[in-house]
């Protein structure tokens, strides 16, 4: 397995869950990942918002996709550390790709402003219900 095969099924699979702490306390919600490339998974959020400020104390992250299928369908966990990215280029394809985001900022609190990150570097493996008891067993793509 390479990182190609994580990159395919994110970008098929892109509801994310992403994990985060926020002192001693775990907190999980879903993102719509954005896209999926050779540099690793891209989102945005606001700089308003909880996620983004628990992502600036502490940017490890770990996150779930999932697809349904047979028995308990395929997951793929991915560990690694949130880099927040400034770059018009991006920016200017997120508004692009996502119409809508401007209409977030334009009704957002002042001084809000977008906040996009990628998870360049970490490690990903898949799991289903025939690695159930051997987790540890599956192999792990570094990237």
């Amino acid at each position: 397995m390479d990182f190609s095969a994580c990159v395919k099924f994110a970008n098929e699979n892109p509801v994310t869950w992403i994990a985060t702490a926020d002192g001693n306390q775990p907190r999980v919600r879903a993102f719509a990942m954005w896209f999926a490339d050779k540099t690793g998974f891209y989102y945005h959020t606001g700089t308003p918002k909880s996620v983004f400020r628990q992502l600036k104390k502490n940017p490890k992250v770990e996150l779930g996709f999932y697809a349904p299928g047979d028995g308990a369908g395929t997951m793929m966990r991915v560990a690694g550390t949130v880099e927040f990215l400034k770059d018009k280029t991006i920016e200017e394809r997120l508004f692009s790709d996502r119409p809508w985001v401007k209409g977030l900022l334009a009704s957002a609190p002042a001084g809000a402003e977008l906040a996009m990150f990628r998870i360049a570097h970490g490690e990903a493996y898949f799991w289903t219900m025939a690695d159930n008891m051997r987790e540890h067993d599956a192999p792990r793509v570094k990237f």
